[in-house]
């Protein structure tokens, strides 16, 4: 288990103010308020964990890995979406404040655009954040020319999102991109709906890097 190298600054800050305190603490010998910040210490820095050795629970290229740990929100189909260019169907994901915050690409392809849209801080867990809140969105293109989204957006607690690519960049499936800070929404979008085979159903636990999401079938 490490600690994730996008938030240096928030658990660098955090292990700095936490062992002045506890050394302080130590010298006026109140013990008790030196363990108090060791454990203030670990449920802050808990947060930017990031765990080592995760694997897709498939080899199959078309099977999309899911971006993020958490809970299947929402499963939608739109008519238009602008990461797709066209239909799409959408796997929501909410990430509690004490889920793993590293997002990770679902699949190999090249980095096509990464656009920034400002917005509102609602709370994650009511679906109009999902259409209001300030979000980041990735698409990568495939070796066969579908265009795949990742859509990281904030919540009420959640105010940085950490995207940590650039166009041209090749994603690799499952590697780490970026991340969103305490609680959020992460969306998979994908091309073609009618040929999409949703892997989960809304409230699933899925685990970014590991769990299969859907299967985007050849075209028809």
């Amino acid at each position: 288990m490490l600690l994730t190298r996008y938030g240096f600054r928030e658990w660098g800050a955090i292990t700095l103010a936490c062992g002045a305190l506890a050394f302080g603490l130590g010298w006026f010998g109140i013990w008790w308020g030196v363990a108090a910040a060791v454990v203030v210490w670990l449920a802050l820095v808990a947060f930017f964990r990031d765990p080592l050795f995760r694997k897709p629970a498939s080899d199959a290229p078309n099977d999309m890995v899911s971006p993020a740990d958490g809970k299947v929100s929402a499963v939608l189909d739109l008519d238009h979406h602008a990461a797709t260019g066209g239909p799409a169907k959408v796997v929501r994901i909410f990430l509690s404040v004490l889920d793993v915050h590293v997002n990770r690409f679902p699949c190999n392809g090249t980095v096509a655009d990464v656009s920034y849209a400002p917005g509102k801080y609602l709370d994650a867990r009511t679906e109009e954040s999902a259409k209001v809140n300030e979000s980041m969105t990735t698409v990568l293109t495939t070796a066969s020319g579908e265009r795949i989204g990742i859509r990281q957006v904030s919540g009420a607690i959640a105010r940085r999102i950490v995207c940590a690519t650039k166009p041209g960049h090749r994603a690799e499936r499952a590697a780490r991109f970026g991340m969103i800070k305490f609680g959020s929404t992460t969306e998979l979008i994908l091309p073609r709906p009618k040929d999409v085979e949703v892997r989960v159903k809304v409230g699933d636990r899925v685990t970014g890097g590991v769990t299969i999401l859907a299967t985007l079938r050849a075209p028809r």
